[in-house]
């Protein structure tokens, strides 16, 4: 047993939606590129630990951080996700609609630099923020959520360690590349207070000032 397979025993105990969302995916012919249970129970312990009441996620797939992250909420709290497929927007919508989360949720569908733009245009704030979506779009996204940032607000960012990419400076694949940049600017800039934590493929958490 490894230190992962160590905490799933101990600490998560996944719903009949959640543990079910793997196998319609395979089923589908789509990526298995949800959060692993480990992150997702984390996820929902820091929207309760935060008392976040405004969530923005930017990358839904079939909804599985999207329920984690809801269920976090209270009751006067909202989650809102972007995702560029109409196809996985629905699949999302159908698991969230079996745990009666759909009042908790607004999807976005389209390209989400184009959706975070319009929503720094309406002045939208959040005091909650998700990215697991594109990793070459991590730094632009970033830069754009700050914009929509609460005082206060928390940014979590999935995938930093890329599976280890990150470590060979010889890989300049824009993934890769990308990643390192957006962690480079977690740890130096101005208004963000940051650590990567050792979770899944390494999780990012930054607080705003």
């Amino acid at each position: 047993m490894n230190y992962t397979n160590y905490i799933q025993h101990l600490f998560v105990e996944e719903d009949e939606v959640l543990s079910s969302i793997d196998s319609r995916l395979r089923s589908l012919g789509l990526p298995l590129i949800s959060v692993p249970p480990e992150v997702g129970k984390w996820l929902t312990m820091m929207v309760k630990m935060t008392g976040a009441k405004q969530i923005l996620e930017v990358g839904t797939l079939a909804g599985y951080s999207t329920i984690c992250l809801s269920r976090g909420l209270k009751d006067d709290g909202h989650c809102t996700t972007i995702e560029l497929k109409e196809e996985h927007a629905n699949l999302a919508r159908e698991h969230l609609a079996k745990l009666h989360y759909l009042d908790k949720v607004t999807i976005l569908i389209g390209d989400a630099l184009e959706q975070l733009a319009k929503l720094v245009q309406e002045n939208k704030k959040y005091d909650f923020f998700f990215l697991d979506a594109d990793k070459v779009n991590y730094p632009t996204y970033v830069e754009l959520v700050i914009q929509l940032a609460s005082p206060g607000a928390v940014i979590v960012l999935d995938n930093l360690f890329l599976g280890g990419r990150v470590l060979d400076k010889n890989d300049q694949h824009p993934a890769p590349t990308a990643v390192r940049k957006v962690t480079d600017m977690l740890a130096n800039h101005a208004r963000l207070e940051s650590m990567i934590l050792p979770l899944g493929d390494g999780v990012g958490v930054a607080i705003v000032q």
